[in-house]
């Protein structure tokens, strides 16, 4: 019985020098909306890390010589190509991570293709600095250059559209990668390497290792020939990278956790503020690094605020992925699922109260999602700013409400957490708008509105949410090294 399961699986390969390679040992992917086993991916080391770092070394030196334009055009038909396949993508990203179909299908597929277009166009309009010295007989200029081999180590939230958002701007600049995906997410980015050939893309500029990050990413972070990392997911795996790339001077991009807050003003225009604000807390079932999980409400509307946030939270639709009027799907693992419940026993624990959702209200799934992993829309109200439910980045379908009174004391406690990556402010006055958004300390700041991306902008956090900022500018900078050249003439 153990043979005829194990056919109908899905195995992946490595995908290295423009070939798939079969690995000597795999790993067990789970569908979490079923709790089966349906996919094995391989559990990379090494040895395959090696041979991946050597054959983007191989090809470097061609692909760095190609001109932008040459690049600008592979990376647009890689986009086509993608973009020719988006059902059969977003089907696999949904059964393979636990969101829905519809956000699978309206997000992260249609970014992943606008990731390739965006940096295939941008890579076109860079230009560098020239000073003269006329007193000197000088002039100086700048010249920038690939770096070499780019390890690309993204997370299991958004599969294909965090992988694209490095592979795109690291083989636009001309360098060539060895990516490895999350081991709980690598159907797609295999997937991806089917196209590759097609889109015209020389065989190793783009490696894909896949495999754990005690392994796999491990011994991509210390190859002495990968000169930069950069790393999307939690703020402890990125103090590891740190140690471990030290030694060797590497260039570090690190994009991590979040504790967003959201604040409300008693002058906000609460029709938008309570649908979008639902949206920033439960959209793909909170696992993105850019949720709000705390929101503060002005105490002169808290009390209509909780209510209709409440009613409006339970409206979302929590189920099988694939139906496609699901708003909630399933977590990724069931560890995730333990581990984001217990923030919820912690906070009634502490006095707070759980308004809907997690143990308060039913969760009714169809048969076959039973065992899958999936929890309701929680909403969890006077948590007090100390508890770990106002201080650690739960990343799960949870967020915390509470009151508060002035502008200078809402500022303070927003602050008041190790985390920096994004923040809203809700207010129709505009001076208080800048002013606070001024003084939060956070990447990004969005007022009456969440999640509104131009790619060409910074983005990244502060404190603990990471080094570094990703953006057409910020990338380009990240992904070449910077040369200074002065003729006297």
């Amino acid at each position: 019985p153990t043979m005829a399961r194990s056919k109908a699986l899905l195995v992946l390969e490595n995908f290295i020098g423009g070939k798939f390679v079969p690995c000597s040992s795999y790993v067990d992917s789970y569908n979490p909306s079923t709790g089966d086993v349906y996919c094995r991916v391989p559990d990379s080391g090494k040895e395959e890390v090696e041979a991946a770092v050597k054959a983007a070394k191989d090809a470097f030196p061609i692909w760095s010589s190609k001109s932008p334009l040459e690049r600008s055009q592979i990376l647009n038909k890689l986009a086509d190509l993608i973009e020719h396949d988006l059902e059969a993508f977003a089907q696999a990203e949904s059964k393979d991570q636990g969101k829905t179909i519809t956000f699978a299908r309206t997000v992260d597929i249609p970014r992943a293709v606008h990731n390739f277009r965006f940096f295939a166009s941008s890579i076109l309009h860079h230009v560098t600095e020239c000073t003269e010295m006329p007193a000197m007989g000088c002039v100086h200029y700048t010249s920038r250059a690939p770096v070499g081999v780019a390890g690309l180590i993204s997370p299991w939230n958004l599969p294909l559209y965090l992988l694209t958002w490095k592979i795109a701007p690291a083989i636009a600049c001309g360098n060539t990668v060895v990516a490895k995906p999350s081991e709980m997410t690598s159907v797609t980015a295999w997937m991806m390497c089917k196209l590759l050939e097609k889109a015209g893309v020389p065989p190793g500029v783009v490696n894909v290792v896949f495999g754990t990050g005690a392994k796999a990413g491990e011994a991509l972070v210390c190859h002495p020939d990968v000169p930069l990392i950069s790393f999307t997911g939690s703020t402890l795996t990125a103090q590891r990278i740190t140690e471990k790339s030290a030694p060797h001077c590497k260039r570090l991009s690190l994009e991590l956790g979040g504790k967003n807050p959201a604040i409300i003003f008693d002058d906000a225009d609460l029709s938008q503020c309570i649908p979008t604000t639902v949206r920033s807390s439960f959209a793909n079932q909170g696992e993105i690094c850019l949720c709000t999980s705390r929101i503060f409400v002005q105490r002169g509307i808290y009390s209509e605020f909780l209510k209709r946030f409440v009613a409006e939270a339970k409206k979302w639709k929590t189920g099988n992925p694939s139906d496609p009027t699901t708003d909630v799907g399933a977590l990724i693992t069931k560890e995730h699922l333990e581990k984001v419940r217990n923030y919820v026993k912690k906070a009634q624990a502490e006095g707070a109260r759980v308004l809907c959702g997690e143990g308060v209200d039913p969760l009714a799934l169809p048969p076959g999602n039973q065992k899958g992993y999936f929890m309701l829309p929680t909403v969890i109200a006077e948590v007090k700013d100390e508890s770990c439910c106002m201080q650690e980045e739960i990343f799960g379908p949870v967020t915390c409400v509470v009151a508060f009174d002035t502008e200078e004391e809402v500022i303070k406690r927003a602050n008041g957490v190790k985390y920096g990556l994004a923040a809203t402010v809700w207010s129709s006055n505009v001076g208080r708008v800048h002013r606070v958004a001024h003084r939060l300390q956070s990447g990004l700041v969005w007022t009456n509105c969440w999640l509104v991306r131009d790619l060409n902008l910074p983005f990244g956090g502060m404190k603990a949410s990471g080094i570094g900022r990703e953006g057409a500018k910020d990338s380009y900078e990240f992904f070449t090294e910077v040369k200074t050249i002065t003729i006297k003439h």
